[in-house]
């Protein structure tokens, strides 16, 4: 049996101390206990652990390509689109599964240099590498096999996702550990998870390029508060630059800069799919505004849920004010408002609506 990893120390709590009080510490620090990782056990839990399955929740960011799909074909909503649509989905997430796998063996030594995540099961010492290596392959021929019996365009995507996962986590590659990349990497994921909602049900033809990229930045938009959250809770710079490489060129300032950018370039590229394609949707704009600033104002608590996006369930008033943000923009994907063309001047689209709000004025 290996050798248990070394120990690391954190700070102790006690009743009624604040947020900085639970922050990593120094060795040697006052107020520091050592907590040591257990080493390797045979149980099979530590290894379902390692797949994730509470964030499997993260294939919600198919349904946008879904919507999408049936806005451009509405013949597709149909029964016949539930048994392909929910093996695409179980697919997605057995493949994601895989990279989770991966992701917490090549991050158990720097795990360790956090505060929480030192307790998952690769940085805890509970299972062996070789097996855990081996449930990395298996699942990922898994998930992609399954892909495969959806369509040849679904399967590319799939794949995509998962060398997206060794391209984020494998030295010496390792995008992780590059300032800006890290976030721009793991957020691609979002806009092939459109990709993926997309081709599930229309295999023949890309979905619009603008709402693609506006997709990605949205995703760098959550990555980077999550990364802002991250920094602020362990609130040493040296300690932060252990657990994440990043996190060494990373401020507080660089990171709100960052966010910024990436809101105003999915601004940007929202808006010209709203133009091009549906211009009803910018009366959706303004909610979609508040669901970026709501965010952001949940990643600037102290001990933010949002460096676990799993528990952001527990923020009920966000998760009602999305849910019905969702909804406004499911209506206006599949209505028609003539107005709005004559007011902005603006071609309507091609595609068919299901209401049509208004009449249409004679051009």
């Amino acid at each position: 049996m290996r050798q248990a990893p070394t120990p690391l120390e954190y700070p102790a709590s006690s009743s009624g101390a604040g947020a900085a009080d639970r922050r990593l510490t120094a060795a040697g620090s006052p107020r520091s206990v050592v907590i040591s990782p257990a080493v390797e056990t045979w149980s099979l839990w530590p290894y379902i652990q390692l797949a994730r399955v509470d964030h499997w929740f993260k294939s919600v960011f198919m349904v946008l390509g879904v919507v999408l799909a049936l806005f451009y074909e509405p013949a597709l909503f149909a029964p016949a689109a539930i048994v392909p649509l929910a093996i695409a989905v179980f697919a997605t997430c057995i493949v994601a599964s895989s990279n989770y796998v991966l992701n917490e063996m090549l991050d158990a030594a720097t795990d360790r240099a956090h505060p929480t995540k030192r307790l998952r099961p690769a940085a805890a010492g509970l299972v062996r590498p070789s097996i855990a290596y081996a449930e990395w392959l298996l699942v990922g021929a898994a998930g992609l096999a399954i892909a495969s019996a959806v369509n040849p365009m679904f399967a590319a995507s799939a794949s995509a996702l998962w060398i997206m996962g060794v391209l984020y986590n494998v030295p010496p590659i390792r995008m992780k550990e590059w300032p800006y990349v890290d976030v721009l990497s793991e957020s691609v994921n979002n806009a092939l998870r459109l990709l993926l909602g997309w081709f599930a049900l229309i295999p023949d033809r890309v979905p619009p390029v603008s709402l693609v990229i506006a997709y990605w930045m949205v995703g760098a938009f959550f990555m980077a508060t999550k990364r802002l959250a991250e920094y602020r809770y362990i609130g040493n710079p040296a300690v932060a630059a252990a657990y994440r490489r990043s996190f060494r060129h990373y401020t507080e300032e660089r990171l709100i800069v960052s966010i910024v950018f990436y809101a105003t370039t999915c601004a940007l590229f929202s808006g010209i799919f709203i133009v091009r394609y549906h211009l009803e949707l910018i009366l959706f704009v303004p909610a979609a505004a508040g669901v970026l600033a709501y965010y952001l104002r949940i990643g600037l608590q102290p001990d933010s849920p949002i460096q676990n996006p799993e528990k952001l369930y527990k923020e009920r008033k966000f998760f009602a004010y999305i849910t019905t943000t969702f909804v406004l923009f499911v209506l206006l994907m599949f209505t028609r408002v003539p107005a709005l063309y004559d007011w902005f001047n603006v071609e309507p689209s091609r595609a068919d609506p299901l209401w049509t709000v208004g009449a249409a004025s004679p051009r």
